[in-house]
C-alpha cells in the first residue's frame, strides 16, 4: 500500500529543496505588511525632521500648522515629558579600556533641546489624512541655532571639535581594547615580515524593500504597536521599560510580513513613542509610514570603519599575530557597537591558526545618521581585513596566496580549537574547502581568460575570500506546538522571518521528527501575546536556535503523546513506542497516528487527570553555543581601461553550513549576501558634506546593485556538521557578505596590480578606477 505520509517526508524532509510555503501568498500580492494594515478610525502621523546636522533647538512654532484643516495634534518633547515617557537606551554597555562604562547618552523620541543629525525628529504632526498631516508638517517651524558639525571620527576627535553630547567628552563613546598588547607588540617586533594596510569599510544605506511603518493604538487599556521588526519580544521589552515606563505585559507588539531588514529594523526607533502617545491622547489609532526620502535620513545605516590592519609573519610565512586598530563612526547616537568591538574580535582570526591578536577601537559620535547592525555587523569586515592582509603579505613575501592560506589553516585534527578570540571552534575542514573552491573555479585556467580579456582592452583579476563567521550568542528561544481545530499545527517561535522563509525549514525539521507532512504546519512569530520569550532573528542563528527549540518541543510532545496513547490503546506507557508518526504497542501492530490522536482529543477524549490533556507544547529552550559557518569564495572581475567600469564575470563559492535543512533557501541567502557584498565593494557609499548634509539622499545619488550587476553563481557545499547542536546546523544568513567583500576586492586589486596598484578602498567605483588608471587625484 502506498504511504503518502512516508512519501511526503522523503520529499519534504530535512535536506530537501522545499519551496517556501509563504511564496504563493507573497507573489500574489496578498501579504500583510504594516502599511497594508488599517484600523477603524485611524489618524495619520508625519514626522517633522531637523534640516540641520547640529544645532540648539530654541523653540518650535506650530501655530499655523495647528490651525490647518484636519490637524488633530502636534507633539513635541514637552508632551512626551509631561506624559512620563522616557528616552531610548543602548541595550549593551561595553567596558572602556580602563574598565569604566561606555558613554551612552539618552536619546529622546523627539529632540529635547538640541538636534544632532539631519533627519532627527523634532515634532510629530497628526491629522485626519496623511496628506493633511504632511501639509501641516511642512509649515511647522523649528527655530534652530546652527552649530558646527563633525561628520567623521577624525573631525570629531580633533582638539577643537564641537562637543556633540555633554556626557561624552571629546565625542568618544568607547575606547575598546581586546588582547594582550605586550605579547602582540613583542610578536611584531620579532617577526620576519610585517604587512600593514590602511583599510576602510565604507558607510552604507540599508535600504530594505519595505520602508518602516507603524500603527500605535490603545486596546483594552494596553499599548499596542503594529510594526515591522526582527523580533517582537525584544522590541516589546525596550519599548516598555525605557520609553513607556511600564511592564511588558502592558504592551503588545504585532508584526506581519516584513519586507527586508538586514539588521536595521531590529532596533527601537524614535517614531514609535509619539505614535503611541498620540493614540492615547486622541483615543484612536495613529498610523505612520516612512517615505523613501525620509528613510535615507532616519533609518540606521551600516559599517563606516577606518582601520589599520597588521599581520606579523615568521620567515616561513606562518602567522604570529594580527592587530586591528582605528575608529568606528557611531553617528549621532549609540546603538550596541558590536561591529567595531566584539564581532571584530570574534571574526578577525578567520580560519587561520594565529596565536595572538589585538583589537583597538575608538567608537566616536558624529553629526550623522546613527550606525547600527547591517548584514554581518562586523563579521564580514573582520574577514575582509584578514583576507586583504593575506593577499598583500603573499605578494610582499613572494609566496603563492593559496599556499600561504593552506600553510596557516587550522587543521581538522586541531578541533576543538580555542582561538585567541576566545571562541571554541568545534568543527571545520578549511583546506579541503579552499582546494574545492579553486578547483571548481578553474583557477589554473585563469591565465587564458586573462589573455582573452586583454585582447578586449580589459584588465582581469581573481580573488579569494575565505571566511569564518561566528553566529549570534546563546540565549533563550521559544518553541511552541499547538494543534488547531482545523487540523493544522501552529509552530510558535520567537525568531522572526523578514524574508528568510522560516516556515518551511521549521516545518521540515518538526515534520521529520513527528512524521507529519509539512503542509500541516503554520508558523506564528509576530505576536508578543502568544510568545513567552524570543531572541528575534539576527546573527545567522535562526535555523540553529529555532530548530533546537522545536526538536526539544517535539520530544516533549512525543512523551505526552505516549501517555495519552497508552490510555487510548489500553496499554502501559512503558510499552508505547513512537516512530514514523505513530504511537504503537511494542511488538504489535496496534497503534494510533499522532494526527489521529490529535483529532480524538479535539472531539473531546475523556482523559484521567493524571495524564496530559493535550498534545500542545509550550517550551523555552536554552540556545546551543556559537556555531562557525565558513567557506571560500572565488571571484573574477574585468576592468575596462578606458572607463574604469568593473564587472564581476565569474563567481564561485564553497560553503560549510553544517547540516543544510533546505538547500534552496540556503542558496537564496547566499545569493543575497553576495550581491550586498558586491554593492558595498563596488558602488555603495553614504556620504555627508562638511555641514553634515547627506549628499547621497536618494537612489538618484546612491547606487544599489541591480540584477545586471550580479554574476551567475556557482554554489557548492562541503558540510561538516556542527557538534554543538542536535541538527548540526551552522547558519548561513550573513555568510554571503563575509565571502564577497574579500573575494571581490582581492580580485580588483589583482587586476590593478598589472598597473602597480597594491591597495584600494571600497567602493571601487568606475570614477575611482578611472582616476587611478589615469593618475588623476580627487580634488
Amino acid at each position: 500500500m502506498f504511504d503518502d505520509t512516508a512519501f511526503s517526508l522523503m520529499k519534504f524532509g530535512v535536506g530537501q529543496p522545499v519551496s517556501r510555503m509563504e511564496d504563493p501568498t507573497l507573489l500574489r500580492g496578498k501579504g500583510s505588511y504594516t502599511d497594508d494594515q488599517n484600523l477603524p478610525g485611524q489618524a495619520y502621523a508625519v514626522m517633522v525632521r531637523s534640516k540641520h546636522a547640529h544645532g540648539i533647538l530654541k523653540r518650535i512654532d506650530s501655530t499655523t500648522a495647528a490651525a490647518m484643516p484636519g490637524v488633530l495634534a502636534i507633539l513635541t518633547y514637552a508632551d512626551m515629558e509631561a506624559a512620563g515617557f522616557g528616552p531610548m537606551k543602548c541595550a549593551v554597555n561595553f567596558p572602556q579600556r580602563d574598565g569604566s562604562p561606555m558613554k551612552s547618552p539618552p536619546r529622546h523620541s523627539l529632540a529635547k533641546d538640541r538636534v544632532r543629525y539631519v533627519g532627527e525628529v523634532v515634532a510629530c504632526v497628526v491629522a485626519e489624512t496623511a496628506v493633511q498631516a504632511k501639509d501641516a508638517a511642512e509649515v511647522v517651524e523649528p527655530e534652530i541655532e546652527e552649530l558646527p558639525a563633525a561628520t567623521t571620527p577624525a573631525q570629531a576627535l580633533a582638539a577643537d571639535a564641537v562637543q556633540i553630547h555633554d556626557e561624552a567628552p571629546g565625542n568618544l563613546v568607547l575606547d575598546f581594547h581586546y588582547g594582550n598588547a605586550e605579547a602582540v607588540k613583542k610578536a611584531f617586533a620579532e617577526a620576519a615580515h610585517v604587512t600593514r594596510l590602511e583599510i576602510n569599510s565604507n558607510r552604507v544605506v540599508v535600504a530594505p524593500m519595505e520602508p518602516r511603518s507603524a500603527i500605535g493604538s490603545i486596546e483594552s487599556g494596553r499599548w499596542v504597536l503594529r510594526v515591522g521588526c526582527q523580533g517582537v519580544m525584544g522590541l516589546r521589552g525596550g519599548l516598555a521599560k525605557d520609553v513607556l515606563k511600564t511592564t511588558p505585559d502592558k504592551v503588545r507588539i504585532l508584526t506581519g510580513n516584513v519586507g527586508g531588514s538586514f539588521g536595521m529594523k531590529s532596533q527601537l526607533y524614535p517614531e514609535y513613542g509619539p505614535l503611541l502617545l498620540a493614540a492615547k491622547k486622541l483615543g484612536r489609532p495613529v498610523k505612520w509610514t516612512d517615505e523613501r526620502s525620509e528613510s535615507f535620513l532616519s533609518d540606521n545605516q551600516g559599517r563606516d570603519h577606518q582601520r589599520v590592519a597588521e599581520l606579523a609573519l615568521d620567515e616561513d610565512g606562518r602567522f604570529l599575530a594580527v592587530r586591528l586598530s582605528g575608529t568606528a563612526n557611531a553617528g549621532a547616537y549609540i546603538f550596541p557597537p558590536m561591529p567595531a568591538t566584539g564581532n571584530s574580535v570574534k571574526n578577525l582570526i578567520d580560519v587561520y591558526a594565529t596565536p595572538l591578536m589585538e583589537v583597538n577601537s575608538l567608537v566616536v559620535f558624529t553629526n550623522t545618521t546613527p550606525i547600527a547592525a547591517y548584514r554581518g555587523a562586523g563579521r564580514p569586515e573582520g574577514n575582509y581585513y584578514m583576507e586583504r592582509l593575506i593577499d598583500t603579505a603573499a605578494r610582499e613575501m613572494g609566496i603563492d596566496r593559496i599556499e600561504l592560506r593552506r600553510r596557516n589553516h587550522i587543521a581538522p585534527e586541531q578541533m576543538p580549537y580555542k582561538a585567541p578570540s576566545g571562541m571554541n571552534y568545534d568543527s571545520g575542514d578549511f583546506t579541503a574547502i579552499l582546494d574545492k573552491a579553486v578547483a571548481v573555479a578553474d583557477w589554473r585556467g585563469f591565465e587564458k581568460r586573462k589573455a582573452e580579456s586583454a585582447k578586449r582592452g580589459k584588465l582581469r583579476g581573481r580573488g579569494i575570500g575565505q571566511y569564518l563567521e561566528v553566529t549570534g550568542p546563546p540565549g533563550k528561544e521559544y518553541g511552541g506546538i499547538r494543534f488547531e481545530d482545523d487540523g493544522t499545527i501552529t509552530m510558535l517561535s520567537g525568531t522572526l522571518d523578514y524574508g528568510q522563509g522560516h516556515a518551511t525549514p521549521f516545518a521540515q525539521v518538526l515534520g521529520a521528527q513527528l512524521g507529519i507532512p509539512v503542509t500541516k504546519f503554520r508558523l506564528l512569530q509576530g505576536d508578543s501575546d502568544q510568545l513567552k520569550v524570543g531572541g528575534g532573528t539576527g546573527g545567522s542563528k535562526s535555523a540553529l536556535v529555532g530548530s533546537q527549540a522545536f526538536l526539544e518541543a517535539g520530544d516533549i510532545l512525543i512523551e505526552q503523546g505516549k501517555k495519552i496513547a497508552a490510555h487510548v490503546l489500553e496499554a502501559a506507557v512503558v510499552d508505547i513506542e513512537f516512530a514514523d508518526g505513530r504511537f504503537t504497542i511494542a511488538g504489535t501492530d496496534r497503534g494510533i497516528g499522532v494526527l489521529e490522536l490529535a483529532e480524538r482529543l479535539r472531539q473531546g477524549l475523556n482523559l484521567p487527570p493524571d495524564i496530559p490533556q493535550s498534545l500542545n507544547v509550550s517550551h523555552i529552550s536554552d540556545n546551543p553555543p556559537f556555531s562557525f559557518p565558513n567557506g571560500c569564495h572565488v571571484c573574477e572581475v574585468e576592468i575596462d581601461r578606458d572607463t574604469g567600469t568593473i564587472e564581476v564575470v565569474r563567481y564561485f563559492m564553497v560553503n560549510d553550513f553544517g547540516t543544510v535543512i533546505n538547500p534552496m533557501l540556503v542558496a537564496g541567502q547566499a545569493h543575497g549576501g553576495v550581491v550586498q557584498g558586491i554593492g558595498q565593494a563596488l558602488m555603495e557609499h553614504a556620504r555627508f558634506d562638511e555641514q553634515g548634509q547627506p549628499i547621497t539622499g536618494s537612489f538618484m545619488d546612491y547606487a544599489l546593485p541591480r540584477a545586471t550587476d550580479a554574476p551567475g553563481f556557482s554554489i557548492e557545499t562541503h558540510s561538516v556538521p556542527c557538534k554543538t547542536n542536535r541538527l548540526g546546523v551552522k547558519g548561513c544568513g550573513e555568510a554571503g557578505c563575509a565571502g564577497a567583500l574579500p573575494s571581490v576586492m582581492n580580485a580588483v586589486v589583482d587586476a590593478l596590480s598589472e598597473v602597480g596598484i597594491t591597495h584600494i578602498d571600497m567602493p571601487v567605483t568606475p570614477e575611482k578606477i578611472w582616476r587611478v588608471l589615469n593618475g588623476v587625484h580627487e580634488s
